[in-house]
Formats: C-alpha cells, sequence, structure tokens
C-alpha cells in the first residue's frame, strides 16, 4: 500500500522489521508463492493443522498414543499461550503492506501460527515424524509472506513455542513435569 505517506518512518530494529515484511510480502506477489501462503496460513489457523496431526499420530501409533495426545495438548497450549500474550502486548499488524490473508484478530505479537508450529515441531519431531519440523517452518514465513506479521513478530512466536514445548517435554513423553 503506497499511500501511507503520512505514516511516521520507523526507526532502528522496528525499521528492519518493516523493510523485510515489505521485501517479503513483495514475494507473496508471485501467484504460486502467494496460494501457497494463503493455504499455509489458513491450515495453521487456531493450530488447526498441528491439532490434526497430534490426532493423526495418536492414532497411527497406538505404542505412544499418551505422547501424541500430550504433544496435541502442549501444542494447544502454547497457542493459547501466545494468544494471552497478544492481548497484553496488543502490537498492531503491519499496516504498510497489503495482506493476502484475513486474520482472526487485529495484534501480531506473538505471532500464534509460529507458537503453535514451533511447539508441533518440537513435540512431534521429538516423536519422529520428520514432515513436522520443515512443515512448520514453511507455515512461519508463510505469515510474513502473507504480510500479516513481522519477522519480530514470527521469531518471538517460534522462541514461545519452543519454550512451551521445552518445559513440557518430560511430561509429554510420559517422565516427570
Amino acid at each position: 500500500m503506497d499511500d501511507h505517506h503520512d505514516l511516521p518512518h520507523p526507526r532502528g530494529l522496528h525499521a528492519l522489521d518493516h523493510r523485510i515484511v515489505a521485501a517479503l510480502r513483495a514475494c507473496g506477489a508471485d501467484p504460486r508463492v502467494g496460494a501457497t501462503a494463503r493455504v499455509l496460513s489458513w491450515a495453521g489457523e487456531h493450530g488447526a493443522m498441528w491439532l490434526a496431526a497430534g490426532l493423526a499420530g495418536a492414532v497411527a501409533d497406538r505404542p505412544r498414543r499418551g505422547a501424541w495426545l500430550r504433544g496435541t495438548v502442549l501444542t494447544a497450549g502454547a497457542h493459547v499461550v501466545s494468544m494471552g500474550v497478544k492481548r497484553i502486548v496488543r502490537r498492531p499488524r503491519p499496516a504498510h503492506v497489503e495482506p493476502l490473508v484475513g486474520t482472526v484478530g487485529r495484534h501480531s505479537f506473538p505471532s500464534s501460527h509460529a507458537t503453535s508450529a514451533t511447539a508441533a515441531a518440537f513435540a512431534f519431531g521429538a516423536l519422529g515424524a520428520r514432515a513436522v519440523p520443515p512443515l512448520a517452518a514453511a507455515v512461519c514465513v508463510s505469515r510474513l509472506l502473507a504480510g500479516v506479521h513481522y519477522p519480530s513478530d514470527v521469531a518471538a512466536g517460534a522462541a514461545l513455542g519452543a519454550l512451551t514445548a521445552r518445559l513440557g517435554a518430560r511430561w509429554m513423553t510420559g517422565g516427570p513435569a
């Protein structure tokens, strides 16, 4: 969106955030890239893809069903925590680019998609789901390509997801919390 000439120009790290999201959103103008970003964003909404993956793992891997279900709860919990942080921080989404996707809320920090994706990558990756970590990374990048998050939103969401998964790792695998 070029009609924002009257908006204040960001400085420092915030300026870098703005430039990176603008550059990545420009990549999303490619129809194939944009379509992929939209699909990944939609699939990651409310952690749905990760919840479905965890439940599928629980069905397919009966000996470790409990670990898959606890990993699913851990992933959902990470998502809920990120939504709570988002309500406290209340950072607006990027306004200097046209988003490719609609969003449920107007706040961007941290990225809940990145939080649940990273929590799932750690939790389900530990159970041998090798496809989850690269798919989780793709979901994180999709939020930048779609123009709905700053890189710092995604980085903070990924850190929160990793921390949540790390804190719950022993519980997830059946050990003491």
